[in-house]
């Protein structure tokens, strides 16, 4: 009876150590990642014990020849369980499996949590860019910038802050964010830059892009627009002429719309108005000196000081000679001589013949009537020829004028164009009779 007894109690012990015997195993789950301590460093292996019936096996080039180097028996290290037998009967780990899955844990906590990683641009791929964030991850073209990046080749090797915005451990997908930083972080300076912002106020700022009507200055988080016709007193044909984009402006604030958060910039501003006692120092009939600084259809613009220009009208160039462009006479920043003609407001009317005498006006003392004159034909009409007497004036012969005797149908019947002629001035300067 009694070894009856025994052998029940016997078998319940058995029971009860297999039972404890199947729970020490229950966490060696293959995929599983325990902790481990290393037992044995060989040149091809190392062996390492992790609580089970037998050593785990993980294979030396899964270390780095350093780490390899420098680790001894004790070390604690996390370990990825393989297989809990192989077909000799091993247990294989994997150090290189453990480590991702740490890092693609961590990855999925900073998803979880919105912080911020940091990605190092391996490559450019279609549609965007591979990053290393501990794991490779794809950072799509959009992603990238605030704005399109023109050159994506050049962020290869450089590392920048990232947001993990998809994440599937399963996939080994993993999808981040240069952009959300970027916008969050404009934003931040957004809401300190218009807190601040006032009217008038002086302010630094960075220019953004140029257009034909101004530049957009980014004056941290805010870009503001200084037009075209507040960069300067004077005149600009294109913002370009005195800009470049990323170059570092100091600005006056004009207009601020907080409702639509529109801010109008001034540059031209921030220095007195030249126009200020400009009637005073270039009263009417006065000479000036100037520098041509543009050329139009209808006259050409001279410089009187920086920010102040006067226009010469092509009707007001030259006495005697048409004008048809200012061109003909003028070269863009050539010093002239002009003579203030009328002011308004902010307008100056010059005149260039009129520094010189109108020679028409001369023309009664130099040749009163009767005069014998010589001149060459400088062209005919059907009604007379053109007699060149000083420079830009002629003198008209007309047809009935040409002959006492002849009836002329046409001036070529007695000239050529060229030629010589002796005539008499009469009829207030304007026709001519030739001599015989």
């Amino acid at each position: 009876m009694e070894t009856l007894e025994k052998m029940k109690l016997g078998s319940s012990e058995k029971a009860e150590m297999a039972s404890l015997y199947e729970q020490t195993f229950q966490n060696f789950e293959e995929g599983s990642v325990i902790e481990g301590t290393v037992i044995l460093v060989k040149k091809d292996k190392v062996i390492v014990d992790i609580g089970y019936k037998s050593e785990g096996i993980i294979p030396a080039e899964e270390f780095d020849p350093q780490e390899l180097s420098t680790l001894t028996p004790g070390t604690r290290l996390p370990v990825y369980i393989e297989e809990r037998e192989d077909s000799e009967g091993n247990l294989i780990l994997s150090k290189e499996k453990a480590d991702k899955m740490k890092v693609w844990e961590e990855l999925e906590r900073n998803f979880k949590d919105e912080k911020i990683v940091e990605g190092r641009v391996l490559s450019r791929i279609k549609g965007g860019m591979m990053v290393d964030i501990g794991v490779k991850a794809f950072l799509p073209g959009s992603q990238i910038d605030l704005h399109p990046v023109r050159d994506p080749e050049q962020l290869i090797g450089k590392s920048f802050p990232m947001k993990i915005i998809k994440i599937n451990h399963r996939r080994g997908n993993v999808v981040v964010s240069r952009r959300l930083l970027l916008e969050e972080s404009r934003d931040q300076r957004r809401q300190r830059t218009l807190s601040n912002l006032t009217e008038g106020q002086i302010v630094n700022g960075t220019v953004k892009n140029i257009t034909e009507y101004g530049a957009f200055v980014d004056l941290g988080g805010i870009d503001g627009l200084l037009h075209i016709t507040d960069m300067s007193w004077g005149r600009i044909g294109h913002p370009s002429e005195m800009f470049m984009v990323g170059d570092r402006v100091e600005v006056m604030v004009l207009r601020y719309d907080r409702d639509s958060g529109r801010v109008s910039l001034g540059l031209k501003q921030k220095g007195s108005d030249p126009w200020t006692g400009i009637a005073a120092k270039h009263p009417v009939n006065s000479r000036i000196t100037g520098r041509v600084v543009s050329l139009t259809d209808y006259g050409a613009f001279i410089e009187l000081e920086p920010g102040v220009e006067g226009l010469v009208h092509v009707s007001e160039m030259s006495w005697t000679k048409h004008v048809k462009h200012p061109s003909e006479i003028f070269k863009k920043g050539q010093q002239v001589e002009a003579i203030v003609l009328k002011k308004t407001a902010r307008k100056i009317s010059l005149g260039m013949k009129q520094v010189a005498p109108n020679p028409w006006d001369l023309i009664e003392t130099k040749y009163p009537l009767g005069t014998k004159i010589e001149g060459k034909i400088k062209s005919l009409t059907d009604f007379g020829a053109f007699v060149g007497l000083d420079e830009g004036i002629d003198g008209l012969i007309h047809i009935s004028d040409m002959s006492w005797t002849k009836h002329v149908k046409h001036p070529s019947e007695i000239f050529k164009k060229g030629q010589s002629s002796r005539s008499i001035r009469r009829r207030n300067g304007c026709h001519w009779d030739t001599s015989s």
